[in-house]
């Protein structure tokens, strides 16, 4: 009797394993004929029984169970993209050699991030957020954690976007990796490539020239500060001051985390410690017209003025066309008009009085005078600006320049009509 039991129970493995195999045959012919309602049907039937099937059969049965759910969920089927995630991850754990497999995350990496891009295009971070995730789990490639956790940025959720940014630095993540580039030559802009082959894809269709290797920049002070961000806005600052502290103490000299503790410092009001970082980080790049206005806006910010504007100037000398500079210049220097003005008010009507009210008079327009040429190549630079053109128009009139106030006050009128 035990021969027969166990010889019953043969038969009825093979016969299990062959109803298997036939489904799991009948599901792959239907997906090559694009009858993907028809597969899913044949591959629901097939994992009834799955558990019982051995290593191979099981493998075969995730790899085509993945490639359908793919097929089914198109450019934006998340719930169908998730289905064959887990199919591919649970065909990899069963045999993480197989080509299939590997080929099939590849495509549905593909569809999960193009899904991804188009939800941020729309706005929908926290949907974008989901699938770029779900893309690093089943991918395993950390740039798409990364996006995920700036996807939860933009969705406003704090919680996700840290445990994310946390997962980062426990991998040792830089994001630091090589990229091919190429110039475009109708605009002259540096593109970059998914790879060097879709390079030289690029490269034969004589769009592009100078095709050229870079490292790309680490964004690891960016993860930093942006941890630091949440901490900060959550209350915990002795937490944010840990993790800059830490990440300082292992690369003092890493401009990026430089960059970091600065921006850190200024959410916190430190200005102390944000005009000394802004130094250090200028004397690695003296010629950087940004860093200047970065350090002028930290002075401006402390109260000290002349140095600010000491700061917009060099920027300006680097940068002629930097209107953000030019703009906070003007706005820095008119903020001393106030105490002229108050003062003015103040006066009696004493000849010494009077004396002292035509001299900050003079005072006054002398500081209008100043003014006006950084406000005249700012509007060159920011035509669509309202407040600039409102601003020099009340100091054209102000400085007796009269033809000049028209013509603003008729560029105002213009504009305020637009709206």
């Amino acid at each position: 009797m035990k021969k027969i039991v166990v010889m019953a129970g043969v038969l009825l493995v093979s016969a299990t394993s062959f109803a298997q195999k036939k489904e799991i045959k009948k599901a792959e012919r239907a997906l090559k004929n694009s009858d993907v309602t028809e597969a899913i049907s044949y591959i629901n039937e097939a994992e009834a029984s799955i558990a019982s099937a051995d290593a191979d059969m099981k493998t075969e049965f995730y790899v085509l169970k993945g490639q359908i759910y793919l097929a089914d969920a198109g450019n934006n089927g998340f719930e169908k993209m998730k289905k064959s995630a887990d199919a591919f991850k649970k065909a990899l754990e069963m045999d993480a050699n197989n080509s299939d497999a590997k080929t099939g995350v590849q495509q549905l990496r593909a569809a999960l991030v193009n899904s991804a891009v188009t939800d941020q295009r729309a706005k929908n971070y926290a949907l974008a957020t989901e699938k770029l995730y779900t893309s690093y789990t089943v991918a395993d490639v950390e740039l798409d954690l990364y996006n995920a956790a700036e996807s939860s940025i933009l969705a406003k959720d704090y919680d996700t976007a840290l445990k994310h940014y946390e997962k980062l630095l426990d991998l040792g993540y830089t994001g630091i990796t090589k990229e091919w580039i190429a110039t475009d030559t109708e605009t002259g802009e540096i593109v970059t490539f998914a790879d060097e082959s879709a390079r030289t894809t690029g490269m034969l269709s004589g769009k592009y020239t100078n095709p050229d290797e870079r490292m790309a920049a680490s964004v690891k002070g960016d993860i930093l500060k942006n941890i630091a961000i949440i901490y900060t806005s959550k209350g915990d600052k002795e937490k944010a001051m840990k993790v800059m502290a830490d990440a300082r103490k292992e690369n003092p000299d890493d401009v990026s985390l430089m960059r970091a503790e600065a921006d850190m410092a200024y959410q916190n009001n430190d200005m102390k410690t944000y005009n000394m970082l802004m130094d250090k980080i200028i004397a690695t790049d003296p010629t950087n017209a940004e860093l200047r206005y970065n350090l002028g806006v930290g002075f401006a910010k402390n109260g000290e003025n002349d140095k600010a504007i000491e700061q917009y100037k060099k920027a300006l000398e680097l940068d002629p066309n930097y209107a953000a500079a030019q703009i906070n210049i003007a706005a820095t220097m008119l903020g001393q008009e106030g105490a002229i003005v108050e003062e003015m008010n103040s006066l009696g009507t004493s000849a010494a009085d009077n004396k002292r009210y035509d001299a900050l008079k003079q005072k006054r327009k002398d500081l209008y005078m100043d003014v006006i040429p950084y406000l005249e190549s700012a509007i060159k630079l920011r035509s669509e600006n309202i407040e600039l053109v409102r601003t020099l128009m009340n100091i054209y009139s102000q400085t007796g320049q009269d033809a000049k106030s028209k013509a603003m006050k008729a560029k105002l009128a213009e504009m305020e009509g637009e709206q």
